[in-house]
């Protein structure tokens, strides 16, 4: 199943052409070995790779899930840059702890992107550079509360309606993206608000300066609540992400 079912396996990125040849071998070996046996064995065989090549086939994703990853892509992609210029407006306002977590976002929006690209790549379409993104940089203040507005309105109205098409399609690696996707913004969205309110006392303080981000799914969290492993991916701390003053 490991070879038939290359479709589950981002590591097996090869060339479709080379795929093919590689299962025409494989079911001339088969073909070898069927011919040596009686009648019910050769039946049973046959049935047995009528199932593992149905399932394979199934894995593929239809095409609304598909359509929703790619958005999701651009979108994220998009996102990794706004934050950036979000972090930079900060530091010239001389908002450098918020710059921080401003910082955090873009490497984790870049990290679920980059996620997203494996995945259509997995299926194989071509993940191309995503478009720039249209966005707009105001006051930091302005930043906080527009970067609020569409963190909301995706984890409320866009990615669990991703996530039902999805599981509805059987497409459970693109589910499990966008639930991972889901959870961080819900974290994030905690973060972005408890600045807003400290900002909003007219100073950073109370707002955390170190923060790590989670290299598997993207996952953001604080110094005083980075656990030993990913909540949602599982991903060891020593992998995190860790950001302070010295920012990759």
């Amino acid at each position: 199943m490991t070879i038939l079912c290359w479709q589950k396996h981002p590591a097996n990125n090869l060339d479709h052409r080379e795929l093919l040849l590689q299962l025409l071998v494989i079911l001339k070996e088969v073909i070898t070995i069927i011919s040596q046996m009686n009648h019910i064995f050769r039946l049973v065989i046959l049935v047995i790779f009528s199932v593992l090549f149905s399932y394979c086939g199934s894995l593929k994703p239809k095409k609304k899930s598909l359509e929703d990853l790619r958005l999701a892509y651009t979108n994220k992609s998009i996102a990794a840059e706004k934050y950036e210029k979000f972090s930079q407006a900060a530091l010239n306002e001389g908002y450098d702890t918020l710059a921080q977590l401003f910082i955090a976002a873009s490497k984790s929006e870049r990290i679920h992107s980059t996620n997203f690209g494996k995945i259509i790549e997995l299926y194989g379409q071509d993940s191309a550079t995503p478009e720039t993104g249209n966005f707009e940089v105001k006051s930091t203040k302005e930043n906080l509360k527009s970067a609020i507005k569409t963190e909301t309105f995706e984890m409320l109205s866009i990615y669990p309606g991703f996530i039902r098409t999805a599981e509805r399609e059987k497409s459970s690696e693109i589910a499990r993206s966008f639930s991972w996707v889901n959870n961080c913004q819900k974290r994030y969205l905690l973060n972005l608000r408890t600045a807003a309110s400290i900002l909003d006392k007219g100073n950073e303080t109370g707002i955390p300066f170190i923060w790590y981000v989670c290299s598997g799914c993207g996952n953001i969290y604080n110094k005083s609540d980075v656990p030993m492993k990913c909540e949602f991916c599982l991903t060891k701390q020593d992998n995190f992400i860790g950001f302070s003053k010295q920012t990759e």
